[in-house]
Parts: C-alpha cells; sequence; structure tokens
C-alpha cells in the first residue's frame, strides 16, 4: 500500500533490492524482482505485492522458460499439444501454480515423461482457475498436455469470408491483458518474464509467424502427417507472456530493409508493404533518441479486419490492423507507437496492470518524438492536441474517477476496465511536463538512462519514484511538491500543471471551421495540402448546431462518407450520428460490419444508442450482424453498451 506523500516502504528502498539468481529466493519481506540482464546493471525497483490478477506464487516456483509444441486443426477450432515449462523453484518449493482458463488439460508429467499430481482449481469468470502441479524434490521441468477450448478467448479462428484473400482460414491470437492463459499454461503476469520456443504444425499452404525469431521461413515436413507443415521459432529474450504471440494463414512477406520487413495476407500485401516501406527509417529515428533496438528484427503484419487493436507491440512482429493502410502514409504514427513499446512495455514492462500507464504514457510519449524526427515539430504539435482533447473528452465522461489515476487499483477486475485515454494520454503529458521542466537534453539523458537500467525486467510506479528521486529530481529539493507528483500518479483528473499542446497548424484549421459557421461554402474553404490530422481536427471542431445542409455541403466539398481514411471516416461517422446525417448511415453500417478495431466500434455504438429510437434500432440490428465477425476483446466491450 501507498504511504502518505510517497514515503517508501522501508523494505523496498534500494539497499535491499537483492537479484532473483540461480536457485536463491527473496523471503516474503524482500521486493521480487527480475535479474538484471548483465552483472552490471542495476536492479529492477520493484516494489509488488502479489499480483492481483494471477494465481501464481513466483517466489516459490518460476516459469523462466516455455517449449509449445501445438497443432492447429482448423476444422475443431483448437491449438492442440503440449507446453513444457522450465522451473526456477525454491529449496523448499513442493508445488508449482501455473494461470489456465476455458483449457481442456488432458496431463501433466515430469521431463522424463511420468505423470505428475496436478489439481484444476474452481475458476472465475474472469481470471480463469489456478493449475496446481505437484513437484518432486528437485524437479524443474513439467510439461502440460492440453488443448484450447470454444472459449480460448485469446484465439480469433476466421473462416475464408472473414478473410481479405476470401480463399482460407486464419488465426490470430491476442494475449493483453491476462488471455495467454486461455491458449498458455503459464503464470500469466506481466512480472514474470519467460523466454519461449514453438513448433507449430499447420495445415498446407498456411504459414505460421510468431513474436520470436523464425528458424524455418518456409516451414518443414511434418513426421507423420504430410498435410501439415511444421514451423519453429525461439525467443531467447525474456519477455512477458502476455507478448507471445501466433498467427497462421495465408501470409506473405514483403523486405522493406536489413532487418524489417511487411507480412500480410497474399490479398493486402503489395499495399501494406508500399504503406510501410519506410520502416527502417522508423527504427532508425528511434534509436537515434533513446539507443539501440535490441530485439533483432522489427516486423510488421497487417492481421484481417478483425483485429481489435490498431497495434500490439509483440516483439519482432507488431500486429497491426489493415485500417491504418489509407493509401497515403498518413496514418502510420501506430507503427511510430508499436515501434515505441520496444523500449517502453517490451523492454521496461509494467510490473502489473495496475502500472499499465508506465507501458503506454512512455509508449505515447515516445510515439510522438518518432513522428517529430520523421515528419517535423507540427506534424508531433498536431497529434500532441489531438490526444490532449481526446484525454479532455475521457476526463469529461468518466464514471469511476479512481480510473483517471495513472496508478489505478483494480483489484477483482479485469484489467481491460482500466483501459482508456488515461494511461497513454495523460501518462504522455506527465512525461511532457517532466521534459519541459528539466529541459530536453536532460529529460532525455535520463529516459535513455531509464531504458538502459531497467532493460529486460519490470517495473512498477513505486519503482518508477524511486528511480526519478535518484536521478532526474536529485539535488532539487521541492521538485515533487512543484510537478504534483503525488498529485499526477495517485490523484484523479488532471493536474493544473497540465501542459496544453499548442498548434499553430490547427489554429489556422480553426479559423476555416469559423469561416464556415459564419458562411463560407465548403467548396471556398482553404484546405489544400491538408493531413490527415487537420482533417480530424476540422471535423472534430465543427459546432453542434450544424443543419443537415452544411452536412450535404461539408460532404460534396470533401466526400467525407466515402473517404477511405478510416480516422477522418470515423470523426464524420460521429458528427453524421449526432445529426442523424441519412447519407451516411450506409457507410456507417458498412464500417461497423467491416473491421473490428475496438477504438472506433466502441464509440460509434456508444453514439447510436444515445440516440433513442432510431439509433438504438441500428446499434442492436447492426451488432446482431457484427457481433458474430468482431474478436472477444471488441465484443466484450459492446456487449455492455448495446444491451
Amino acid at each position: 500500500m501507498r504511504t502518505k506523500g510517497f514515503a517508501p516502504d522501508r523494505r523496498t528502498t534500494i539497499g535491499l533490492m537483492a537479484a532473483l539468481m540461480g536457485t536463491t529466493f527473496l523471503t516474503a519481506c524482500e521486493p521480487k524482482v527480475e535479474p538484471a540482464s548483465d552483472d552490471s546493471a542495476p536492479l529492477a525497483l520493484v516494489r509488488s505485492a502479489k499480483d492481483v490478477h494471477s494465481y501464481a506464487d513466483p517466489n516459490v516456483a518460476r516459469v523462466r522458460h516455455v517449449d509449445l509444441d501445438l497443432t492447429a486443426d482448423f476444422r475443431a477450432k483448437v491449438l492442440k499439444g503440449t507446453a513444457a515449462l522450465t522451473l526456477q523453484t525454491a529449496p523448499t518449493a513442493r508445488q508449482v501454480v501455473l494461470d489456465v482458463k476455458a483449457l481442456d488439460i488432458e496431463g501433466v508429467t515430469d521431463a522424463s515423461g511420468e505423470p505428475l499430481k496436478y489439481a484444476l482449481g474452481t475458476a472465475h469468470p474472469i481470471f480463469g482457475a489456478p493449475l496446481t502441479i505437484e513437484l518432486p524434490q528437485g524437479a524443474q521441468k513439467v510439461v502440460v498436455k492440453y488443448k484450447t477450448t470454444a472459449n480460448t478467448q485469446a484465439l480469433q479462428w476466421l473462416d475464408p469470408s472473414q478473410t481479405e484473400g476470401k480463399k482460407h482460414p486464419f488465426l490470430l491470437s491476442q494475449g493483453q491483458s491476462i488471455l495467454t492463459r486461455t491458449w498458455i499454461p503459464t503464470q500469466d503476469s506481466p512480472m514474470v518474464r519467460q523466454t519461449y520456443s514453438a513448433i507449430i504444425r499447420v495445415p498446407a499452404p498456411l504459414k505460421a509467424v510468431m513474436s520470436a525469431e523464425m528458424l524455418t521461413p518456409d516451414g518443414e515436413a511434418s513426421p507423420g502427417n504430410g498435410d501439415l507443415r511444421a514451423y519453429r521459432f525461439k525467443m531467447d529474450q525474456a519477455i512477458p507472456p502476455y507478448l507471445i504471440a501466433l498467427a497462421i494463414g495465408d501470409i506473405s512477406f514483403r523486405p522493406t530493409g536489413d532487418r524489417t520487413g511487411v507480412y500480410a495476407e497474399r490479398a493486402t500485401i503489395t499495399r501494406a508493404a508500399v504503406e510501410l516501406e519506410d520502416l527502417e527509417k522508423f527504427v532508425a529515428a528511434a534509436e537515434k533518441l533513446y539507443g539501440p533496438y535490441r530485439w533483432g528484427r522489427y516486423d510488421v503484419l497487417i492481421l484481417p479486419p478483425s483485429f481489435p487493436f490498431g497495434g500490439m507491440e509483440n516483439p519482432r512482429l507488431t500486429f497491426a490492423t489493415p485500417t491504418i493502410l489509407a493509401g497515403d502514409k498518413s496514418l502510420v504514427s501506430l507503427v511510430a507507437h508499436e515501434l515505441a513499446h520496444s523500449w517502453s512495455g517490451n523492454l521496461v514492462t509494467n510490473a502489473t496492470w495496475n502500472d499499465f500507464w508506465l507501458n503506454e504514457g512512455f509508449t505515447t510519449y515516445f510515439e510522438n518524438r518518432i513522428m517529430e524526427e520523421m515528419y517535423g515539430k507540427d506534424r508531433a504539435l498536431m497529434l500532441q492536441s489531438l490526444g490532449y482533447s481526446s484525454l479532455q473528452e475521457t476526463l469529461a465522461g468518466a464514471k469511476e474517477p479512481g480510473l483517471t489515476q495513472l496508478h489505478t487499483d483494480l483489484k477483482g477486475r479485469d484489467p481491460d476496465d482500466g483501459f482508456s485515454d488515461i494511461p497513454y494520454e495523460k501518462g504522455a503529458a506527465f512525461l511532457r511536463l517532466l521534459e519541459q521542466t528539466y529541459g530536453r537534453k536532460k529529460f532525455d539523458a535520463w529516459l535513455k538512462g531509464y531504458f538502459t537500467r531497467y532493460a529486460f525486467k519490470s517495473m512498477t510506479t513505486a519503482g518508477f519514484v524511486e528511480d526519478l528521486r535518484e536521478t532526474l529530481l536529485k539535488g532539487d529539493p521541492g521538485a515533487e511538491d512543484r510537478l504534483k507528483l503525488d498529485e499526477w500518479l495517485y490523484k484523479p483528473g488532471l493536474p493544473s500543471n497540465a501542459i496544453k499542446p499548442q498548434s499553430e497548424a490547427f489554429a489556422k484549421v480553426e479559423a476555416q471551421v469559423e469561416a464556415f459557421t459564419k458562411g463560407t461554402p465548403a467548396k471556398s474553404l482553404v484546405t489544400e495540402g491538408w493531413v490527415t490530422q487537420e482533417w480530424q481536427h476540422f471535423i472534430e471542431s465543427l459546432p453542434e448546431t450544424l443543419s443537415l445542409e452544411q452536412m450535404k455541403d461539408l460532404d460534396t466539398a470533401f466526400a467525407f462518407t466515402s473517404s477511405r481514411n478510416s480516422e477522418i471516416l470515423f470523426a464524420w461517422l460521429k458528427l453524421a450520428i449526432a445529426h442523424r446525417y441519412e447519407p451516411a448511415l450506409p457507410a456507417l453500417e458498412t464500417f461497423l460490419t467491416s473491421q473490428g478495431r475496438r477504438r472506433f466500434v466502441s464509440p460509434l455504438y456508444t453514439a447510436l444508442m444515445a440516440q433513442k429510437g432510431w439509433g438504438v434500432d441500428m446499434a442492436k440490428r447492426v451488432y446482431a450482424k457484427a457481433r458474430p465477425l468482431y474478436h472477444s476483446v471488441t465484443r466484450a466491450t459492446v456487449d455492455e453498451t448495446v444491451k
């Protein structure tokens, strides 16, 4: 529990930090920390009580490595096989506890194949159940034979009709936040970093890719079954389990540089490769800012449209929505975000989901710096301004003040309950305050050092504060009070010292909004050369009092309803719902039934449900058709809206 005024718990001060090395384990009164990545690196400041979203007790027995041997059965829509877990155990360990949910456990053995006793506890609807395995003295490996089920939330099995190519099925996984336990029996906590290897057997001609080094790019014949191809992978760097990721489908590859490339369905690969041809430049820009890229390759997989997120930062292989393929590279800031996660999130990871802002706030800040390097300060300021406006909207509509804190209390709740603009944009705003307070040069040196000090470790908010005190704030009496540090991290809302981004480009956009509202025809507005962010701001700045005639004038001049740019179309469709602009309603239905990105579909259903009568009727009708196409993550959110 945090004590008043950030006073550190004496058990967790730097002087008590000890590495979890060999088979020596920390006692209950010492902090749980990840081992340093090398002998010279300081230890992570992880003040972690038990992870409230995991049944595991890694201080007794900790998963260090996972070997997967799985076969994809597209007819039954299951993965089946084994997960062999290499453990690190305390001398007194008699059992290991894993997290499982919606898995059919068929048996457990030791490394030699001898059966081990195990018990599956009572299942919780969110967290699943503990799988407790008895360990013979000295046992360091357990092998779990299992298969996934129809209730495995992490896996989405797509029929050919749900893919872009329409010829072959597709499988994708999504482990964040606590869904890896629904396809891999392991200790599903971000503080329990694990290496892994895998053999994935898939029906020809499909291809498997993972968040790991691919050892067999073309697959190899699977012994005993000529219809299957086996793909082998290894990840030698320890990662949190939510980053173990798999996709299988009619997947092609195009290189974009010596260490970068694009995967996508064959039907998508050409336009995806063109849109993302600057991947190598993005990596170089990120390295220039905050040090070397530590993961070998950086590739992007463009997934079928039902993927629930914009992107997922799986190491070596970002999973991305096809909604970023605007045709003009205008939405590539998403790639900047997922690439930035290679430092903030993948390299230095939030220890618990209460500390989610340490992943997303840092990454949103870093993303903006990459965009500044790539496209200039004006573009970066536009993106900051859009994010700040979105944050204000989120704060205004927040129903639970506690979820507007950076450090949250999600005990007993799904970690996804804390998913909003708060960890992203409020977190980034806090880091921008630090940058302005101490200057970019000093701030950048601190942030680069932070990524180096805690590489391949987990971090809590309390640990972050300890590091800040020992580095950036050191020798600056009163800094915490001036920064309102406690208010930023542990209090609801936005502190008064938050810096509102000022974009000169947006000021010019607002002048055009004013001209339009005073009677200037849409075709006479000065919009030449506008980029996506300017169009977004234009639409979002239009007054609520627009008439249907004005909506039609805008649509005639700028063809918003037929836009191929998902961000512009999304902004326009929200406006169309508010004004019941009927010419846009067919496009709205198409948009909601052709992609499942939660960031888009959830606000649109919310807007429809707010329109009594016609809006509610449309929301229910469209959702009944679209729901089977959405990922479980998106369904779980929209189910709460469309009732």
